[in-house]
């Protein structure tokens, strides 16, 4: 009898072992490097390619405190079904900073369970805080540190998390662009580049921070840093250490060009086109134009998989996530409350990447209420919900990812 135990017992530890590494497997999400110096991402043991959406299903009639998470007609499930019939397999969530944790956890498993859908979980990093952030700050450091940090130990067990991004667009705050900060340290340096690349090194290095205390609590999901472009890379890839990703905003038209070059060449990372796109507005012509909206995402979808190591062994790229989901009808004038229940045409920044309505009056061409692949009527369906029609470019994306 002593001896059956004794197998019983090692068996049993085994079992568990077995048990321990599987269950380990099944939660980890790990990135590989090949030979050739492409980057493959790997779920459960298997290769996955990001084929996501930025979602903030902004109902017709609210703005940019609409809470997502405690909406009681719960989008997602209505949404989840038209985004897995085109194959999409991740949503993007730019924050869940102030939202019960408890709703955001039934959001991220209901997406997961129901759709097998992934959530990448942001932070603005106090980006948009009133007032603006100042991250040479000590107290504003410790603070937001605590609050994300909140975040990841509430949600790192879910089995639908994907991955974190710190930050957005960020790096923009470094010469004034938005949300402009400084420091005595910082003004005592005379040369103004030099100050910019200052405030540079002392955010990466607070992101970083970030990451590292992330990987202490939570060592089986990737930490994106989340960046405009490639602006200030070099200096992001001297300080952080504990960055996994690249999470890049580019908005360069119907190509990424040089992007995943540039970055490889500053930061050497995979990367994820975490925000790009085209609006469906047609600014010159005073004229929607689906058409165009699904020829520019077409481009920019093959460039981000010509990109990868499934089509190239070279390839840093590891998907990317579309902007967006849905028209959000509140965006051109986001104080006005009024303004919130009409889809304004007016145009609110210029890019002449998007070359077929750069002459519209004062160049304005980039139409931000109307970037959704899925529009809104005010209608509502039987979910209680602005009822959903899919423009051209969902149905073009469908098409391609459900080929891929």
């Amino acid at each position: 009898m002593r001896k059956i135990k004794k197998v019983f017992k090692a068996g049993s530890l085994g079992a568990c072992l077995i048990f321990l590494s599987l269950f380990s497997q099944a939660k980890q999400m790990t990135i590989e490097r090949n030979s050739a110096g492409g980057y493959t991402f790997f779920v459960k043991g298997r290769p996955f390619l990001i084929k996501g959406i930025i979602y903030n299903p902004t109902p017709i009639g609210s703005g940019y405190d609409y809470d997502l998470f405690s909406d009681p007609t719960k989008p997602w499930i209505f949404d989840g079904k038209l985004m897995k019939e085109a194959g999409i397999n991740t949503v993007r969530i730019y924050s869940c900073r102030g939202a019960d944790l408890r709703k955001v956890k039934k959001f991220i498993r209901e997406l997961y369970k129901k759709y097998k859908i992934y959530t990448i979980i942001g932070d603005w990093l106090g980006l948009w805080d009133r007032p603006c952030p100042n991250y040479a700050d000590k107290e504003f450091r410790q603070y937001t540190k605590k609050k994300v940090l909140e975040i990841v130990k509430a949600l790192k067990d879910e089995e639908g998390i994907l991955m974190w991004v710190l930050g957005n667009e960020n790096n923009y705050t470094f010469s004034g662009k938005i949300a402009f900060w400084t420091s005595p340290e910082i003004e005592e340096i005379p040369d103004l580049y030099e100050r910019v690349r200052k405030r540079a090194q002392i955010y990466y290095s607070f992101v970083d921070e970030i990451a590292g205390e992330i990987k202490k609590i939570d060592p089986y999901h990737p930490v994106a840093l989340g960046n405009g472009e490639v602006s200030m890379l070099d200096v992001a890839a001297k300080v952080c250490k504990n960055i996994d990703v690249i999470a890049v905003i580019s908005y360069r038209g119907k190509r990424f060009g040089n992007l995943f070059e540039n970055i490889r060449y500053l930061f050497d990372k995979p990367v994820l086109v975490s925000e790009f796109g085209c609006d469906s507005y047609d600014a010159y012509k005073d004229k929607e134009d689906q058409d165009v909206q699904a020829e520019y995402i077409k481009f920019q979808w093959e460039d981000i998989l010509k990109n990868t190591t499934f089509k190239n062994e070279k390839g840093t790229c590891i998907g990317g996530t579309l902007f967006e989901w849905n028209d959000e009808w509140w965006k051109h004038n986001e104080g006005y409350t009024s303004d919130w229940s009409v889809h304004n045409r007016q145009a609110g920044w210029s890019n002449g990447s998007y070359y077929f309505d750069i002459k519209a009056k004062d160049n304005l061409n980039m139409n931000e209420e109307w970037f959704g692949i899925v529009g809104l009527s005010k209608e509502k369906n039987e979910y209680g919900i602005n009822k959903r029609a899919p423009k051209k470019s969902y149905y073009l994306l469908k098409e391609i990812f459900l080929k891929n």
